[in-house]
């Protein structure tokens, strides 16, 4: 993993996506972006994938449950699997192994050692 700016996404989970989405587009002033359909019901917060900032999406869950760790903070990896490799000799376990995201690489998601979800994104 490098050292620089190693976190490269975030999902925040919500209970109902278009609430959501008026929520931050008012807040921010901003317009978000609705992804297909095969991911489930996001909306993406605007960026340049050439800018240095990270960017991330509202994630809609059914079994949602207000606390404080429906945000996932996804780490830039190299290739998911050489981190979770190392994840239960570290004390933690894997929630959602190295799964496609179709054009946009692949995703895993970790547990750490205070239950804490956090995700690994690679483009291969």
């Amino acid at each position: 993993m490098k050292n620089v700016n190693p976190v490269n996404w975030f999902d925040i989970h919500v209970s109902n996506l278009n609430q959501a989405k008026t929520f931050y587009e008012t807040v921010f002033n901003i317009k978000l972006v609705d992804f297909p359909a095969e991911f489930g019901k996001q909306s993406g917060f605007p960026f340049d994938p050439k800018g240095l900032n990270i960017t991330g999406a509202l994630v809609e869950k059914k079994d949602f449950v207000p606390n404080s760790n429906n945000t996932i903070i996804y780490f830039e990896s190299q290739d998911c699997t050489t981190e979770e490799n190392l994840v239960e000799q570290a004390g933690g376990k894997i929630i959602r192994p190295k799964m496609s995201i179709g054009e946009f690489g692949f995703v895993s998601i970790l547990q750490d050692i205070d239950g804490n979800a956090i995700g690994l994104h690679s483009r291969s």
